[in-house]
C-alpha cells in the first residue's frame, strides 16, 4: 500500500529528527531514528582539561612579572652606587642647588625647580646641612651620605622598568612583547648609568613613562566617559604632565604628545553627530581641567615652593625684580638706601623687561658700528653696574656742594659710568643685533660729550605713591628717553656675540610703545652721602609678576647656551650622532686611580630602535598604498595597534628629538634619552605585529635570540654603569669604534 503524505514514521518523544522528519520516504526503505543521548557527568569530565603547571604560572604573570623586573632595576640602579667618592659630572650643578635650598639660598637655574627640590629633601634625608659646594672632581667629606643621595636619585630611574612594563600592557601587545620592552629599558646601560647619581634626567625620564603610561590607561577607558577609572587616569595624566614638566622644560614634549592625542579625540567625538551638545562641552571641560588646569597648578605650585623655602639673598638675586630682592633676608638691595634719588646719586638700573639684568659697560668697545665702549645688560652685580646720576650741560649752575636737587619726571640728565667716567651715549648707527634701533654706547667724560648725552625720564608708575615730581628706590618705573633722537632705552632679551661677553644687548628703540616692559627701568640699589637712609623694601612684589619673570629668564638664558666657536666641549655631541650610536659622554676623570664611568647605551636598543622607526615608516607606507587599491587586510584591531601603539610612539620619539636638531643650543647625549624611550615602544610594537600570527616554536626562538642579546650586551658593557675600577686597558675590549673613548687616556 502507497504511503499516503500524512503517514509518519514514529518518533521518539523528544528526540531532535532535524532534517530526517522533512524528508521523503522512499518505499522499502526502513526509517531509522537517531536518538542523541545526553554525556554523562563522567564524559562531562573528560572534556575539560585540567591547567597544567605553566597556565597556572602564567595566569599570575601580571603579579610576578613587574615584581622581577622591579627587583632587578633596583638591583642593577643601586649596587655599587657609592663605589666613587667624587662629585661626578653634572652632580656639581645639581648637588650645589640642593645645598642651596637646605641654605634656603636663591639661586637661578634654566630648569623648573621641582626636580631640584627633590635633590634638597634627599639632602635633607640625608643629614646633609648644605655647607659643601660641590666642585667637580672634589672628594665628598664624611659628613655627606652621598650614596643615600644617589639611591634617592636611582629611585626614579628604577621605577621607570614597571612604567615601562604597564605601558606595553596597556597598550595591547602580547607577552612576549611586553617582557622584550620591559628588558629594552631595565638593560639598557646609558638608563642605568644615568640614574646612579645626583642628576635629574631620571626624574626627567620617570614623569615622561608615567605620563606615556597614564595616556595609554587613559585612552583604555575612551569607552567608558565619565567613570570613576576615566576621570582617575585624566587626572592622573595631569599630574604626571605637572610634574615633568616641572622638572625639565623637556617634559613640554611628551605634554604636546597628549595635547595632539586629545585634539585627535575630540575632533571625533565633534564628528559624532549622535552625541548630544551638552556631552561634548562635558569632554572638552573635564580635558581642559584636567590637562590644562591641573598641569599648570602642579607647575605653579613648585615655583610657589621654591619661592617659601628660597627666602635669603643667593647668587641668582640678580634675576629677579629689585622689589623681589629688597625682600630677600641679608640683601644689600634697598637696604639703608635713600628713598628718593638726587643729581649725584650712585646707582645701579635694572631693567623691569622679564629676565632683564643691570645697566652695564666695561671699557671693551663695539668691534663694528661707532668703536665706543659697550652698553650692556648684566645679570651678576659688579661694580660696572653702577652710575652717576649728572646734570645735562646745558644746567651750568649746578653745584655738588650744595643742597641735594632731586630728580623727577621729565628731567633731563646725564648717567656718567662710575668705574670709565664715559657718558651714556645714543647716536644714528644701528644697533650691533636689533638693527631697526639704534646702538647704545659710553662715550666722553664729565667735559666731553654733546647734547647725545641727554636723557628725559618719563616715570611710567610707582608702587608707593602718586608723586611723580621724585623718582624713589625700587619703587619708581621709569623710561630714558634720549632728547635728541626721540627713542627709548631698550634691553630685550637678545644676547651679544662672544665679544660681548653674551651679555644682554642695549639699544635705543624708535617705537614709543609705553607697555613695553624692556623700555621700564627702576633703581635697584642708591648711595648719596647727602640723603638719609631709608628702607625702600617695605613693598612685596607679586607672586605672579616673580613667577612669570623667573619663567623668562629660564628660557632666555637657556636659549643663550649656545656652542662657543672659541671653544672646544668635548662633551657636547650633535643630534645626528644619538640614534646611531656614534658617541659616548666620559662623567669623569680618566686617570686609572680613579673610578670611570662612560654614558653609552646598549647597542642592540639603540641600533634596534632606530632601524625600527624606519621599518615602520615602510609598514605604514605599505598598507596606506594597499588601502588605496582597495585592499583590506587589516581588522580593526589591527588598524587601532598601528595608530596607537605605533603611530602615536613615532610621534613622541618625533617631538622630543627634532626640537634638538633645530635648536642652536649645545646639546649632550643625554638629551636623547626621552626620545629613545619612544623609539623601545616602537621597536615592541614592530616585534609583536610581526610576530603574533607566527608559529609559537618562530615566536619564541626569535623573541629568545632578542631578549638574550639584549641582556647580553647589557652585562657585557656594565662596567661603564658600575664604574670602571683600575688601568682603562683592560676595558679596551668595549672599544667597539673610535669614537667611544672609553679605554684610552686622550
Amino acid at each position: 500500500m502507497a504511503a499516503t503524505g500524512n503517514d509518519r514514521a514514529p518518533v521518539v518523544s523528544g528526540a531532535d529528527v532535524g532534517d530526517a522528519a522533512r524528508r521523503r520516504n522512499i518505499p522499502g526503505t526502513p526509517q531509522t531514528v537517531a536518538v542523541v543521548e545526553k554525556p554523562q557527568p563522567e564524559d562531562k569530565k573528560k572534556e575539560k582539561k585540567a591547567p597544567s603547571f605553566l597556565d597556572t604560572v602564567l595566569a599570575w604573570e601580571w603579579i610576578w612579572a613587574p615584581i622581577i623586573f622591579t627587583a632587578l632595576a633596583f638591583f642593577t640602579r643601586f649596587y655599587k652606587i657609592g663605589l666613587s667618592p667624587i662629585v661626578t659630572w653634572d652632580e656639581a650643578h645639581f648637588g650645589k642647588f640642593g645645598s642651596h635650598y637646605l641654605k634656603r639660598e636663591f639661586y637661578f637655574d634654566v630648569h623648573p625647580p621641582a626636580g631640584k627640590l627633590l635633590v634638597g629633601l634627599s639632602g635633607y634625608l640625608a643629614g646633609y646641612n648644605g655647607s659643601f659646594e660641590f666642585k667637580s672632581g672634589e672628594t665628598y667629606p664624611p659628613e655627606i651620605n652621598y650614596t643615600f643621595m644617589r639611591q634617592f636619585n636611582a629611585f626614579w630611574g628604577a621605577a621607570c622598568v614597571p612604567l615601562a612594563y604597564w605601558t606595553a600592557k596597556e597598550l595591547k601587545l602580547r607577552l612576549n612583547a611586553v617582557w622584550l620592552v620591559t628588558l629594552m629599558v631595565l638593560c639598557e646601560n646609558s638608563y642605568t648609568t644615568i640614574s646612579r647619581f645626583i642628576l635629574l634626567d631620571s626624574m626627567l625620564l620617570f614623569g615622561t613613562f608615567a605620563t606615556t603610561l597614564c595616556w595609554a590607561k587613559f585612552h583604555g577607558q575612551r569607552h567608558n566617559s565619565f567613570e570613576p577609572e576615566w576621570f582617575l587616569w585624566l587626572f592622573m595624566t595631569g599630574l604626571s604632565i605637572g610634574f615633568v614638566t616641572s622638572v625639565k622644560l623637556v617634559g613640554l614634549f611628551v605634554t604636546a604628545l597628549v595635547g595632539l592625542y586629545t585634539i585627535e579625540d575630540l575632533w571625533r567625538k565633534f564628528g559624532d553627530t549622535k552625541m548630544p551638545v551638552t556631552v561634548l562641552g562635558a569632554h572638552v571641560v573635564a580635558r581642559v581641567l584636567g590637562l590644562i588646569v591641573l598641569p599648570f597648578l602642579v607647575y605653579l605650585l613648585s615655583f610657589a615652593i621654591h619661592f617659601a623655602v628660597l627666602t635669603n639673598s643667593g647668587p641668582g638675586d640678580a634675576q629677579m625684580s629689585s622689589l623681589f630682592q629688597a625682600n630677600l633676608r641679608g640683601t644689600q638691595v634697598g637696604r639703608d638706601s635713600p628713598l628718593e634719588v638726587a643729581l649725584g646719586s650712585r646707582v645701579t638700573i635694572k631693567n623691569m623687561g622679564y629676565g632683564g639684568g643691570l645697566l652695564h659697560s666695561h671699557v671693551q668697545t663695539y668691534p663694528e658700528g661707532s668703536g665706543q665702549q659697550q652698553v650692556t645688560c648684566y645679570h651678576h652685580k659688579d661694580a660696572n653696574n653702577d652710575w652717576f646720576f649728572y646734570p645735562n650741560r646745558r644746567d651750568a649752575d649746578y653745584d655738588a656742594a650744595a643742597d641735594p636737587i632731586f630728580i623727577g619726571d621729565q628731567q633731563v640728565i646725564r648717567l656718567l659710568h662710575a668705574q670709565t667716567g664715559r657718558n651714556l651715549h645714543s647716536h644714528q648707527i644701528s644697533a650691533p643685533i636689533t638693527k631697526a634701533d639704534y646702538e647704545v654706547s659710553s662715550y666722553g667724560n664729565v667735559t666731553v660729550g654733546d647734547e647725545k648725552d641727554h636723557w628725559k625720564i618719563e616715570v611710567v608708575s610707582d608702587a608707593a605713591s602718586r608723586d611723580r615730581s621724585k623718582i624713589r628706590t625700587l619703587t619708581t618705573a621709569f623710561r630714558l628717553k634720549h632728547e635728541v633722537l626721540g627713542c627709548y632705552l631698550r634691553a630685550g632679551n637678545t644676547n651679544l656675540p662672544q665679544w660681548g661677553f653674551k651679555q644682554i644687548e642695549v639699544t635705543c628703540t624708535k617705537e614709543n610703545k609705553p607697555r613695553d616692559t624692556y623700555t621700564h627701568w627702576n633703581i635697584e640699589s642708591h648711595t648719596n652721602e647727602k640723603l638719609p637712609p631709608g628702607d625702600p623694601g617695605q613693598y612685596k612684589s607679586p607672586f605672579f609678576k616673580d613667577f612669570i619673570h623667573l619663567n623668562v629668564a629660564m628660557m632666555t638664558s637657556n636659549n643663550a647656551l649656545v656652542p662657543d666657536p672659541d671653544k672646544q666641549d668635548d662633551l657636547a655631541s650633535q643630534w645626528w650622532q644619538w640614534p646611531i650610536l656614534h658617541v659616548g659622554l666620559r662623567m669623569c676623570g680618566w686617570d686609572d686611580k680613579i673610578v670611570k664611568y662612560f654614558l653609552l647605551g646598549n647597542p642592540l636598543v639603540y641600533w634596534g630602535s632606530t632601524a625600527g622607526l624606519g621599518v615602520f615608516a615602510l609598514l605604514v607606507t605599505w598598507y596606506v598604498l594597499r588601502w588605496q587599491r582597495g585592499y583590506k587586510e587589516l581588522s580593526q584591531f589591527e588598524i587601532d595597534q598601528i595608530h596607537y601603539a605605533g603611530i602615536y610612539p613615532v610621534i613622541g620619539w618625533f617631538l622630543h628629538y627634532l626640537p634638538f636638531v633645530v635648536m642652536a643650543r649645545v646639546t649632550y647625549v643625554h638629551h636623547y634619552y626621552p626620545a629613545l624611550w619612544f623609539a623601545i615602544l616602537t621597536f615592541g610594537f614592530l616585534s609583536d605585529f610581526f610576530l603574533r600570527n607566527q608559529k609559537k616554536v618562530v615566536q619564541y626562538a626569535v623573541y629568545g635570540i632578542l631578549d638574550a642579546t639584549v641582556i647580553g650586551l647589557y652585562i657585557y658593557f656594565i662596567p661603564i654603569c658600575w664604574g670602571m675600577v683600575g688601568p682603562n686597558k683592560q676595558y679596551s675590549y668595549m672599544k667597539w669604534f673610535d669614537t667611544w673613548r672609553m679605554s684610552d687616556s686622550k
